[in-house]
């Protein structure tokens, strides 16, 4: 694979460097932030649980009413820690491997290929285990992520954003379509994938969720060994081919592991948009484009976006609840739109 884009002019590259003390100093307030939100959300909900009784719940007193919902909540807060990190780091990886600022799991169809590979094996092969849901749903991201790259390569100048942008938005609107075209006909045997296909964590079970960790756990892995390759891609094929680096074997890695995170997430949370788009920016602006500090902060900032998502989900319609997929998404909508309007969207 190559993509070429010019480097980082000075100006932007003493923008978003980042002294060692200062990024330290963000990782902690994010982590901080972080707390915060899971302990709100374990205790907003139908009932507004206490600080008191939440401490209670987590030390294992459930005599409670209270204790009990905070108890019931515990699975939905992981489950929205994990794809929230998953879906951070996918994006992260994404734009680092296209060298693509618009670059999203959303965006470049990884996720709905996901879903179309799910519905079909729901509605062609009665798909029902959980195991077969999650490789299937990797499957589907891998092959919508190779399809929308062999499509923006084509043409004299490669994988340019530009390119890679439309050929994944194409993408992710014709699947979305082949999507409703097979649900919609078996409304009725597939009622608990139109609820899936919105995306969202309340239907969290600790059987699901540490059915699909290890998989999360592998993607994790693979972007996190491939930071310095990725700093090393920021400089642009030749010079990190000059420095030593295996251009293709850092994109072919760093890929996979992105495929896999998405894959996974989906397959537990359903397609949730935008998050791996709105998280990198906010992040390099404040730790910078080192990938060895980027990667971590932007696991930990999109665990705690994806759980306010979900709080504020809670709150909006309450007693109801609105999805997360539904409130990242009108977040996202306008950042990508800014993003898209942005007169340096061909640089990181």
């Amino acid at each position: 694979m190559s993509v070429s884009a010019p480097p980082l002019t000075p100006p932007d590259a003493a923008i978003l460097r980042r002294p060692a003390a200062v990024r330290v100093t963000w990782l902690l307030v994010a982590v901080g932030v972080l707390a915060v939100l899971c302990v709100a959300s374990l205790a907003i909900g139908v009932r507004v649980v206490s600080v008191e009784e939440v401490l209670a719940a987590l030390t294992g007193d459930s005599s409670s009413l209270g204790a009990a919902a905070v108890t019931s909540r515990i699975p939905r807060t992981v489950l929205a820690l994990l794809v929230g990190a998953a879906l951070a780091l996918s994006g992260t990886t994404l734009q680092a491997v296209t060298r693509n600022p618009l670059a999203d799991p959303g965006i470049l169809g990884l996720s709905m290929g996901a879903s179309f590979a799910v519905v079909c094996g729901m509605a062609f092969f009665g798909l029902t285990d959980p195991v077969a849901t999650l490789i299937i749903a990797v499957i589907g991201s891998s092959a919508a992520g190779v399809f929308v790259y062999a499509v923006g390569s084509l043409g004299r100048d490669g994988a340019t954003p530009l390119k890679l942008a439309l050929a994944g938005a194409a993408t992710a609107a014709a699947l979305g379509s082949l999507v409703s075209a097979v649900a919609l006909p078996r409304a009725q045997s597939l009622t608990t994938f139109r609820f899936w296909q919105i995306g969202g964590v309340g239907g969290a079970v600790w059987d699901r969720i540490l059915l699909v960790l290890p998989a999360l756990a592998l993607g994790a892995i693979l972007v996190l060994v491939c930071a310095r390759g990725m700093n090393s891609l920021a400089l642009g094929d030749e010079v990190a081919t000059g420095l030593g680096e295996n251009v293709a074997r850092t994109r072919i890695v760093s890929a996979a592991g992105a495929f896999i995170l998405c894959g996974a997430a989906t397959a537990i949370a359903g397609p949730i948009g935008f998050v791996g788009l709105i998280v990198p920016h906010l992040c390099r602006l404040l730790v910078g484009t080192d990938h060895r500090w980027l990667l971590p902060v932007t696991a930990v900032v999109g665990a705690g976006l994806l759980t306010a998502a979900d709080v504020a989900g809670r709150v909006i319609a309450r007693p109801d609840e609105v999805e997360v997929g539904i409130v990242t998404a009108l977040i996202g909508a306008p950042v990508f739109i800014a993003l898209v309007r942005r007169r340096k969207v061909r640089e990181l």
